[in-house]
């Protein structure tokens, strides 16, 4: 059932994200703070850095796989959900509501609270009287100990205007992830050129330690590597969240994620070129702020609160492109029925999802201030990898059941690329399973969660139409 037909004050979507709006919806989506982080985690598993520079491009060839494979489901399905469509559509209805629903309740969520609290940190580091050092309300209840401090209102208050944005337009809200995105790009590429040219770095530094070469190199050392380089590219299947409102989008959505992809790698091996050219191997690795080191020993030790203005400048990007996305999957699971109702709203001015923007603000909100959002986003590690497996797993299925859909672009290399992902993520499934089998249960848990409401709102929808049908008849 389509909720929205019934609601006569309901307006609809409208397609006015550009082919560039939506490359830098899967730049702004993916490249996050974690940019910062990740390179010296990759250092520490595989103590080789032309390894280290050699797993990033494959990390993100294993991405241009499933992104390949989502770009011809995007095509097939140009509407606003997304992934939530496609394993809809090949799975049914039911597993599309757990998906949607782990989404909302802890991973899209959580993730959104885990952003705007790093750009609350970084902007307090900028400018200290924001500092989340500043303990505003410290109470213990029921023996659980709550502290509300600065920061957290910070990041509050990030949220409320990024929603804010997103319900005034959608486009208001591509200027803003256009300008996030493209500011990144080209301070990335600027610190690139100016590093190599000018600054005070070292190409030995790409030169294997004695005993850290190739030889040190394990296999347990690359497979902890891969999991928080793919963590790192994850955020490209946002665009396919908005996909209701891209312009020609059986060309553009396709031809935008193979693009954004791309130009992602390319931007993650500039960066760790310059962070190793700037910083030995074991200075590297000793970072918990590889943005600040590296502007230090290139250029000058005074450039501290940039960088952090540079980092915060990032996590308002990737919160922008989560709040957007978000809302459109929450979206299309009330037109079906199997969500809060209201949800289906599109405010009629506007065509932004008002009703669903604002529960994922308030629901956020709570996580802010709850501080619990880091347990859920972790429980959620688990079920997010399985989501890719049954994304690229749903091509095969529409392949076969729906053979004579339109599919304006058709992934290459099927079936042989689909299922070489699919068995390098059911290898990463188990491996995350075993390594976090506490946080994996919990998601499935959570998960569990959802089937109860799943069969509630399906009566609930059954009685609206029969009520509806009733006084027709």
């Amino acid at each position: 059932m389509r909720v929205e037909n019934s609601q006569g004050a309901s307006g609809r979507l409208v397609r006015r994200l550009t082919l560039f709006d939506s490359v830098m919806v899967v730049v702004g989506g993916t490249i996050g703070a974690a940019i910062f982080i990740t390179p010296a985690d990759v250092l520490r598993a595989v103590p080789d850095a032309r390894i280290a520079l050699l797993l990033w491009v494959i990390a993100g060839g294993i991405t241009l796989m499933a992104g390949l494979a989502c770009a011809e489901l995007g095509g097939m399905y140009p509407e606003a959900g997304g992934q939530y469509v496609f394993i809809r559509e090949a799975f049914g209805r039911f597993a599309a509501f757990i998906y949607g629903w782990v989404l909302f309740t802890a991973g899209n969520s959580g993730a959104l609270a885990a952003m705007a609290i790093a750009f609350a940190i970084f902007f307090g580091h900028a400018f200290p009287a924001f500092s989340a050092d500043h303990v505003l309300l410290s109470r213990t209840w029921f023996g659980i100990h709550w502290e509300l401090n600065r920061g957290a209102v910070v990041a509050a208050l990030l949220v409320v205007v990024l929603t804010g944005i997103n319900l005034r337009s959608v486009k208001l809200a591509a200027w803003l992830q256009n300008a996030t995105a493209s500011g990144f790009l080209l301070a990335i590429v600027a610190i690139v050129i100016l590093g190599l040219l000018f600054g005070h770095g070292s190409w030995s530094n790409f030169h294997p330690e004695p005993g850290k070469g190739l030889a040190a190199v394990s296999f347990k050392g690359i497979g902890v590597a891969m999991i928080a380089l793919l963590w790192t590219f994850d955020g490209w299947e946002f665009l396919s969240w908005v996909a209701g409102e891209i312009e020609n989008p059986r060309r553009n959505l396709p031809l935008a994620l193979i693009l954004g992809i791309v130009l992602i790698i390319v931007t993650y091996l500039l960066a760790n070129i310059v962070f190793l050219y700037a910083l030995p191997r074991e200075m590297l690795i000793a970072q918990t702020s590889l943005g600040d080191a590296t502007i230090d020993a290139l250029f000058s030790k005074h450039a501290g609160r940039w960088v952090s203005l540079f980092v915060a400048f990032i996590s308002l990007g990737s919160a922008s492109v989560v709040v957007l996305g978000g809302a459109r999957i929450y979206l299309s699971m009330a037109r079906d029925g199997i969500f809060f109702r209201s949800m289906a709203r599109v405010q009629p001015r506007w065509n932004t999802p008002v009703s669903s923007l604002l529960a994922q603000c308030v629901w956020v909100l709570v996580l802010i201030m709850s501080g619990r959002y880091e347990q859920l986003y972790t429980c959620f590690i688990f079920m997010m990898t399985l989501t890719y497996v049954f994304t690229v797993g749903a091509l095969f299925v529409l392949r076969r059941t729906q053979p004579d859909r339109p599919r304006p672009y058709r992934c290459p290399g099927y079936p042989w690329l689909p299922i070489l992902y699919l068995m390098i993520a059911c290898g990463f499934v188990v491996s995350t399973l075993l390594s976090k089998p506490v946080e994996s249960a919990a998601g499935l848990a959570m998960a569990a969660t959802g089937v109860p409401m799943y069969f509630f709102w399906r009566w609930q929808d059954a009685r609206i139409v029969g009520h509806q049908v009733d006084q027709r008849g």
